[in-house]
């Protein structure tokens, strides 16, 4: 007669104390608990990144990000500066032709885009990154802050904002399309609203949150000539940060109502919202970066103005209980 072993393969490993290099699969029965335990996918999760630079240390807030988890770049804010992220560290880049806060950015770390924001009055200012230095590009036709910014430096959108004082009337809906010299007008957001999170290309775009008055739970989908109803986020928000890709993004932080600082992370698949880890630090008016299964936040508000800086990381692995004896 064929033994268990022979039909199922080998047996449940018996240890003294849990692996310290267990491999995604592995199970072992722990004699010492008496439970079993496996080594799986636990879903996603943020640990601590390097903190950025700012005034007095605290960082930065209202500011705009771009690029990857190693490769990041950090716009504008409040204070404003241009810093740069390789995994680990944050140093200075350039300076900005035009100093601003809650302004939008899009593309990489060597070949990013800055537009729109505020210095005193809202903005139609674009300039292009190289890696060492910004120059002027066009201007959006539009002048607005709070406005939302997704895609690369030579197929950027912008979308959304405040074109007046703070009020609701000021909240815009329209979308401009720039081809690395120029805006042109695109599809208007189905919900005019402000300080949005964005993720994705020109042609393939989410927009998500915001404030329209009040925080918003929508999503849009852009297909490069119009914005459509996607699923809405769990938690409504505003000034939250966002990454990844249409069918593929995360949102975290934020704010809602204006006194509670968040940490909700959310994914979208292209059609829905699931919950996932939360970030350590509760923030708003913070920036991100990277994909979904990568991604970055980095400064924000807690209050006060904060440098954290954390990684997301999906799929990643843990141990798991798996009977409680």
């Amino acid at each position: 007669m064929a033994t268990y072993n022979e039909i199922k393969g080998d047996t449940i490993e018996v240890r003294a104390t849990d692996p310290t290099n267990p491999v995604e699969g592995e199970i072992w029965y722990n004699s010492t608990t008496g439970v079993l335990k496996g080594y799986e996918n636990i879903g996603g999760a943020w640990a601590a990144g390097g903190t950025m630079a700012g005034a007095e240390g605290f960082g930065v807030k209202q500011h705009a990000g771009a690029g990857t988890q190693t490769a990041a770049l950090s716009m504008g804010g409040s204070p404003p500066s241009t810093q740069e992220y390789d995994g680990s560290t944050w140093t200075t880049g350039g300076t900005l032709g035009t100093a601003r806060y809650v302004l939008a950015g899009c593309g990489t770390q060597t070949a990013g885009l800055a537009f729109g924001g505020y210095d005193g009055s809202n903005l139609t200012a674009t300039e292009e990154y190289d890696g060492t230095s910004w120059t002027g590009g066009g201007n959006l036709a539009t002048a607005r802050r709070g406005l939302g910014g997704l895609g690369l430096q030579t197929a950027g959108l912008a979308f959304g904002g405040l074109t007046t004082p703070p009020s609701p009337a000021g909240n815009v809906t329209a979308t401009e399309e720039y081809n690395g010299s120029a805006w042109t007008g695109g599809g208007n957001l189905g919900t005019a609203r402000r300080v949005l999170g964005g993720a994705g290309t020109q042609t393939a775009g989410l927009g998500f949150g915001g404030y329209d008055p009040g925080e918003s739970n929508a999503t849009e989908e852009y297909n490069g000539s119009a914005w459509t109803a996607g699923g809405n986020l769990n938690t409504a928000r505003s000034n939250l940060g966002g990454a990844g890709l249409q069918t593929a993004a995360l949102a975290f932080g934020g704010q809602n109502p204006p006194s509670t600082t968040l940490t909700n992370t959310e994914k979208y698949d292209g059609s829905a919202w699931t919950n996932d880890s939360n970030l350590a630090t509760a923030r708003n008016s913070l920036a991100g970066a990277g994909s979904q299964t990568a991604g970055l936040a980095f400064g924000g508000n807690i209050p006060p103005t904060t440098g954290a800086t954390e990684e997301y990381t999906d799929p990643s692995f843990g141990t798991r209980t798996l009977t409680t004896s």
